[in-house]
């Protein structure tokens, strides 16, 4: 019995790792966050496995199903839709119940979008805060508030409907001057990486408001 974490390709399908495919191929199961999306990948790998759901919305009461069939001596990989399971994705919640039951948990390296989002931002890399999503009501300012006096570079995750109001806001409590960029469909053949100041990030996508589309990675230097 045993849970592999496979990280899969955020956009382009050939980033998938010969590991993580010879893992793929070989376990009884995968656990899918959208077993549609998963199911293309697996069918452009030519694997043709059992799918099974879980995401946000069943990890806690399907978990316990989970847990019974690996104690049944089945291997399972945890796959999400994009990236590495556990960030800013279901994962956490199975991997801890797992560790508790004392099923071995196998994490494979492989693709995050925030690493190639950091990397090309050209804002220093040797210290950052991942900060995911930002609450979205409850909570945010706060949130906020608590990262003015933050001294590394901090990366967050957006979706393109908010991303105006999180870059508004972010020249609110950082000031406009902070230095940025946001990485749009990274891998993919539209990608795109927006630098400068942050008010001039704002004003550039103000003026372009059909380009906010895909995957958003926003990262932010910290206060000088």
């Amino acid at each position: 019995m045993k849970l592999y974490l496979v990280p899969t390709p955020i956009g382009n399908l050939d980033d998938i790792t010969y590991r993580a495919v010879k893992v793929l191929q070989s376990v009884d199961a995968v656990l899918a966050e959208d077993t549609r999306n998963s199911g293309v990948l697996l069918k452009h790998l030519n694997i043709s496995k059992p799918l099974y759901a879980h995401h946000a919305h069943n990890e806690h009461h399907g978990t316990n199903g989970i847990i019974k069939l690996l104690k049944e001596g089945k291997t399972l990989a945890l796959v999400s839709d994009a990236g590495t399971p556990a960030i800013s994705d279901p994962g956490f919640l199975l991997v801890r119940e797992c560790l508790k039951q004392g099923i071995e948990v196998e994490c494979l390296p492989g693709a995050t979008a925030f690493v190639p989002a950091l990397v090309n931002s050209g804002l220093p890399a040797d210290r950052f805060t991942f900060e995911g999503f930002l609450p979205h009501k409850k909570g945010r300012q706060t949130r906020l508030k608590n990262l003015v006096e933050e001294e590394r570079t901090m990366i967050f995750y957006e979706s393109p409907h908010r991303l105006l109001k999180t870059l508004e806001q972010l020249a609110e409590y950082l000031g406009g001057e902070r230095q940025g960029c946001v990485s749009r469909e990274l891998t993919k053949v539209f990608e795109e990486n927006i630098r400068g100041t942050l008010t001039e990030i704002l004003t550039h996508y103000q003026a372009n408001p059909t380009t906010i589309k895909g995957e958003i990675v926003i990262v932010v230097a910290g206060k000088a």
